[in-house]
């Protein structure tokens, strides 16, 4: 112990290095109930080998801490990076203990592109109390503590052995019980993205490393040989609404065998449901650019520089483009195509009906008004050529699920009207869920509505698609956005609706009853680019036939 001492200097509060090692035991032990409350529920870990592992592992966490923190042991740095830490560790453990989600570098890309609407959703009293007891209270008895100033080259020493000392410990630490180790993190994936506020930081690291790898300039062009196959004598030119739908789930849709009545307006459409598709990701941040890529999930992935997407290939063709969303942006798909928000004015048309805007967000139900108008003001010669009008919803955006659809529109009682899900009774949960998705089957059946007012015109047809699913409380998971190895299927199953009436099946050449028979067919995102060029007579090198659901059946 003296030994110590003369190393670190005696520890007392005046001294930056006990305060990082404080700051550590409390993030370790505290800032992490989350990681812990995990891990005891865990089978493998309820004996009481298990126990003594689980203590071994906390001293790993609190170790690996103290040695970073050692690093910003000066006066005065450890208070702001103690600070930050403990705001930032509070918020995380609130978060993944409520909602069950985990922090990796995809997480992170969604949390960077959440806009105010969302982000105010996420706002709860539990949120607060986290805040208060895990950071605000530590804070304000740290910021009280008068730092003693020691000469640097003494500190910077103390500091250095403080930091090896603290790996040093780790390492000897895992290897101690390093099959139990190994073990639980090959079969437990997701703890590892759990140990907080590490992972936020690895995980921000990561994203800005590959943002600043990515090339500079303009995307890769794709497409770039794009036209439309001439048309019949006779034809009409095509129109296409494809509705990219936010968070439904599969498993909710009545028209695939859902319980519960969601899609009462779509069963008497005589639309095809498609019952085995496949997301792309489990957040719109990944999921919304690979939908949009002609790759396919895993190219996409690997790819080095961004692509063009659909909407620059069908432009380039000739067609006429127009990308509307009530959602948090395009991610980047809509830069170069026309493009509007659902909530601003439409030249000529009617004002938007009392109630559909709040002044800070929309319901869906902006997205179908003024279509007349909007199509109108699209350029002439292209629309001639053909339309494809996509629709960005907000769709079943949670945790605040009740705020997606109308008072009139609320079939499912009692809601859950809370964005804190866990206190609700789950049933309450899944009601106001559904309301939202029986919102989706108004708003789908308003456009088919709109689109056979076009017939006269165009060859229409409606495509529906998610972008990822939703945990509504199955396993104590919440939201979305788990890393996709380790997604459960309620965050990977979509589902994906086709209108496509007898006239526009005829001009396709389709074969009768032909995609009747491919709805138990598996699909994912990585078929609706190809489905759309193909819907729409795009001719391109880019394109893939056997990647287009109507190919085989023409």
């Amino acid at each position: 112990m003296r030994a110590l001492f003369r190393l670190f200097g005696k520890p007392t509060l005046d001294s930056p290095l006990t305060l990082a090692w404080l700051g550590a035991l409390w993030l370790g032990l505290f800032s992490n109930w989350p990681l812990w409350q995990r891990m005891l529920a865990l089978p493998e870990l309820a004996n009481g080998g298990g126990r003594v592992f689980i203590l071994v592992f906390a001293g790993m966490v609190t170790a690996v801490l103290g040695a970073l923190l050692s690093l910003f042991a000066w006066p005065r740095l450890i208070k702001p990076a103690l600070a930050v830490m403990l705001l930032s560790a509070a918020a995380l453990a609130h978060f993944m203990g409520s909602y069950g989600t985990v922090i990796d570098p995809t997480m992170v890309v969604n949390i960077l592109q959440t806009d105010v609407r969302e982000s105010r959703d996420l706002l709860s009293i539990g949120l607060l109390l986290s805040l208060s007891m895990l950071a605000l209270l530590p804070i304000a008895w740290l910021w009280k503590r008068k730092l003693h100033a020691h000469p640097w080259p003494g500190r910077l020493g103390r500091n250095l052995l403080a930091f090896a000392a603290g790996l040093v410990l780790a390492v000897g630490l895992a290897l101690s019980c390093f099959a139990d180790l190994a073990s639980t993190m090959r079969n437990n994936k997701s703890l590892r993205y759990m140990i907080s506020p590490v992972n936020l930081y690895y995980s921000l690291g990561s994203v800005l490393a590959a943002k600043r790898a990515e090339p500079k300039g303009p995307p890769e062009v794709i497409g770039a040989d794009a036209k439309l196959a001439p048309r019949e004598a006779g034809a009409k030119p095509r129109l296409l609404l494809l509705v990219v739908g936010e968070t439904a789930r599969s498993a909710n849709f009545s028209l695939n065998g859902y319980g519960q009545p969601t899609n009462p307006e779509l069963a008497k459409a005589d639309v095809l449901s498609f019952r085995k598709v496949s997301s792309c990701g489990t957040s719109t941040a990944a999921s919304l650019p690979c939908m949009f890529s002609p790759l396919g999930r895993e190219a996409f992935l690997e790819q080095k520089r961004p692509q063009e997407t659909l909407m620059d290939v069908l432009q380039r063709a000739g067609l006429a483009v127009l990308w509307l969303d009530n959602q948090s942006g395009c991610k980047g798909i809509c830069e170069r195509v026309p493009n509007a928000m659902a909530a601003q004015p439409v030249k000529g048309a009617a004002p938007l009906p009392a109630g559909l805007c709040d002044g800070e967000e929309c319901l869906d139900g902006a997205l179908v008004q003024g279509l007349d108008e909007r199509l109108a003001a699209l350029d002439p010669e292209r629309v001639a050529r053909g339309v494809v009008l996509v629709m960005h919803q907000m769709g079943s955006h949670g945790p605040a699920y009740y705020k997606r659809s109308p008072a009139d529109r609320k079939p499912f009682q009692p809601e859950c009207k809370s964005n804190a899900l866990q206190q609700c009774e789950r049933q309450a949960v899944v009601n106001a869920y559904d309301n939202s998705i029986a919102y989706a089957d108004w708003l789908l059946a308003r456009g088919i509505d709109w689109l056979k007012t076009k017939s006269d015109r165009f060859d229409t047809a409606l495509l529906y698609a998610s972008d990822h699913g939703e945990s509504l409380g199955e396993n104590n998971l919440y939201l979305h956005g788990l890393p996709y190895s380790m997604a459960p299927k309620e965050q990977t199953h979509i589902p994906m609706i086709l209108w496509l009436p007898e006239a526009s099946s005829q001009a396709l050449k389709l074969k009768s009853g032909c995609l009747k028979s491919r709805l138990d067919q598996p699909f994912s995102h990585d078929q609706l680019f190809h489905t759309v060029l193909g819907y729409s007579g795009v001719q391109s090198q880019v394109y893939r036939s056997d990647w287009d659901i109507l190919a085989g059946c023409r």
